[in-house]
């Protein structure tokens, strides 16, 4: 039994679909890793900012008690 047109065209266009499925599978994949390196760096970013701020209160506090026992 010889397939027909239409089943040769179905079957390349399924093949095409599953390939392109494949590909957005693996955009996705992609993507997620790049958006939780980028969650990281942003995680990164913040907790150093608070630790410089927190480093600069101190030092600041350090300074008003010198004022206050020079005065």
């Amino acid at each position: 039994m010889r397939p027909r047109t239409i089943q040769v065209i179905a079957a390349l266009v399924a093949a095409v679909a599953f390939i392109l499925a494949f590909i957005a599978a693996g955009a996705v994949l992609v993507s997620s890793l790049f958006m939780l390196v980028g969650l990281v760096a942003v995680g990164w970013l913040a907790l150093s900012l608070v630790g410089r701020v927190k480093l600069w209160g101190e030092i600041q506090r350090i300074r008003e008690r010198r004022r206050k026992t020079v005065a």
